[in-house]
């Protein structure tokens, strides 16, 4: 039946599940669940850290917690809404929830990679110019560039809303996703979505995009740094120090590139492809940061088992 988003209409979306899997859904949600407390567990565990440890109080970790924090807000927009379809069957949300959940994807996704540049430029200062790293990125400065992450992925990503919000919306209202994303809601739209297509697309390359360059060319520049040492033991050392970074920066991009590929490119694939993509998207990350961070930083790993004895 069609449908608008007139104040005489109650408009909603149906969201997707897992094809030839919607009698074991409730089962399928278990390890979805899992991840989501570990992110959860993970993500505070890096927050109550950072905060406890007075060594770790600098810009380097100060970006951590924002990575942490926008992983927690950006998994909890989004799974316990899946939960609660896969096991209660709650498929349909309304058009309104729709788009508050499609804006919180996406601008915690643009704030997201602002902190991963701010992240490499802390690591191109801190090789390239370690004399001058405590007076350029100071606790002051880290602090205006979060809140300038912030208002970046709002005022791009704000836009996006408010350009489906006076559509209509006829045909299928079946989404390909358990979540809402622009590229979805747009594409159920039975008029003309010119506006928003060029609108997402320009903002996703001025955000993400740019991002993506921004982190490649301080890495080129870390790397010409680094090569210009004499021992390779002192190059592995210092480019290890990065080693994390990098790893977490691949988790975002990849899945972001994929999942925007799938879209714009993959119409006939299996909706399965689409539903995995868009999981791992949200989740991986969420789950995977601490864990690499953890790993690769031994205050954090003190402090953590330190806190795991005195709990036990």
């Amino acid at each position: 039946m069609p449908f608008s988003n007139s104040s005489d209409a109650s408009p909603s979306f149906i969201l997707a599940s897992i094809p030839g899997l919607e009698a074991a859904q409730a089962w399928m949600a278990i390890p979805l669940c899992s991840a989501y407390v570990l992110a959860v567990v993970g993500n505070l565990a890096v927050l109550l850290v950072v905060r406890m440890e007075p060594s770790l109080h600098s810009p380097m970790y100060f970006f951590l917690c924002m990575l942490a924090a926008i992983d927690l807000a950006l998994a909890t927009a989004t799974v316990p809404r899946i939960l609660s379809f896969y096991w209660f069957d709650t498929r349909e949300i309304s058009f309104g929830a729709c788009l508050l959940q499609m804006f919180l994807i996406h601008s915690l996704s643009a704030i997201e990679s602002t902190v991963l540049l701010a992240m490499a430029m802390d690591r191109y200062v801190a090789i390239c110019h370690p004399l001058r790293h405590a007076a350029i990125l100071t606790n002051a400065a880290t602090a205006k560039i979060g809140l300038l992450a912030m208002a970046r992925g709002v005022l791009f990503f704000l836009p996006l809303p408010l350009l489906l919000l006076p559509l209509p919306f006829c045909g299928s209202r079946v989404l390909s996703h358990s979540f809402c994303l622009h590229q979805d809601v747009m594409n159920l739209a039975c008029a003309n979505t010119t506006p928003s297509v060029v609108y997402g697309l320009t903002a996703i390359l001025l955000v993400m995009g740019l991002d993506a360059v921004l982190i490649c060319l301080s890495y080129v520049l870390i790397l010409k740094a680094v090569l210009r040492l004499a021992a390779w033991r002192e190059r592995l050392k210092v480019f290890s120090t990065c080693i994390a970074h990098i790893c977490v920066v691949l988790l975002f991009y990849v899945p972001l590139i994929g999942l925007s590929v799938v879209h714009r490119f993959g119409r006939d694939l299996a909706p399965l492809v689409r539903i995995i993509m868009g999981n791992i998207y949200i989740l991986v990350p969420a789950v995977l940061n601490p864990i690499i961070y953890g790993v690769r930083t031994k205050q954090i790993q003190r402090r953590i088992l330190s806190l795991i004895h005195v709990s036990g």
